[in-house]
């Protein structure tokens, strides 16, 4: 049943990006470094916003919504859970991707390449 919710509600988020989302989507689908990212992956009981599964990588868009303190405990253990699991996260606000997306796409790019 939760799968269910998980599926329709990864559906919704994919077929509206944020901005932020969609111009990280840009890069990560165009991206010709033989790896392959999901948009909206279910792993376990959360959704990341993009996940490399092969490189078990993460990366996580960050708005408004994740400075609020609940929302920042949420946030931690999820990392926490999914690095248990065996993955990295990394996580980019909304406000960097806007004000400095080549040092976003350098960080993505490293990480990829370190995993």
């Amino acid at each position: 049943m939760t799968y269910g919710l998980l599926k329709e509600f990864a559906a919704k988020n994919r077929a509206i990006p944020t901005e932020a989302e969609a111009l990280i989507w840009n890069y990560l689908r165009g991206c010709q470094q033989g790896v392959k990212f999901q948009q909206q992956h279910i792993i376990g009981d959360y959704i990341a916003d993009f996940a490399c599964v092969s490189k078990k990588l993460i990366i996580e868009i960050d708005g408004l919504y994740h400075s609020l303190p609940e929302q920042k405990i949420s946030d931690e253990e999820r990392t926490k859970w999914l690095e248990r699991e065996g993955w990295t996260v990394i996580r980019f606000t909304n406000e960097e991707i806007f004000s400095n997306l080549e040092k976003v796409i350098e960080r993505i790019s490293y990480e990829q390449e370190n995993r």
